[in-house]
């Protein structure tokens, strides 16, 4: 179910970059403090950090190295840490195949947190169309018309 769901996410995350891809070089880059990452760009690496932390990092335990948001400059270097991040998904979704209510601890900063993988994806699918809900309301301040990426559409 996991798989599937995640599916839906790709479908509304591809038709996000599509539309992306529209947007000039420098409207991709431009910062904006009103959108928390302030850039097109940083909101895009920081959905992939996000997986990467919690799917990769946490869940997998597959070491993380964090590069600084200057380090993806075009839309295709962001592309291609979204690869990245379907991949340990891929991973994540076929480990804990049937056992997605299962309790598992997980180190935050510290702190151990008990969750579920269920709750763990529903955390980073719900944090990405939070951002993308961020990435289109930007788009429409620099002057563009958003389309629909929901899943449903």
């Amino acid at each position: 179910m996991l798989k599937q769901q995640y599916d839906f996410v790709l479908s509304s995350r591809n038709t996000l970059l599509t539309y992306v891809g529209q947007i000039s070089e420098h409207d991709f880059l431009t910062n904006n403090s009103s959108f928390g990452r302030g850039s097109i760009r940083n909101l895009l690496v920081h959905i992939c950090q996000t997986y990467c932390a919690w799917i990769g990092e946490r869940a997998l335990g597959i070491e993380q190295e964090f590069l600084l948001f200057e380090r993806y400059q075009t839309l295709h270097d962001c592309q291609t840490y979204f690869e990245q991040a379907d991949e340990y998904i891929a991973l994540f979704t076929e480990k804990f195949k049937g056992n997605e209510l299962h309790k598992m601890e997980l180190d935050k900063n510290g702190a151990i947190l008990t969750v579920n993988p269920l709750q763990l994806f529903t955390h980073v699918i719900t944090h990405e169309f939070h951002h993308k809900g961020q990435i289109m309301s930007l788009s429409r301040h620099l002057g563009y018309t958003p389309v629909d990426a929901d899943i449903i559409r």
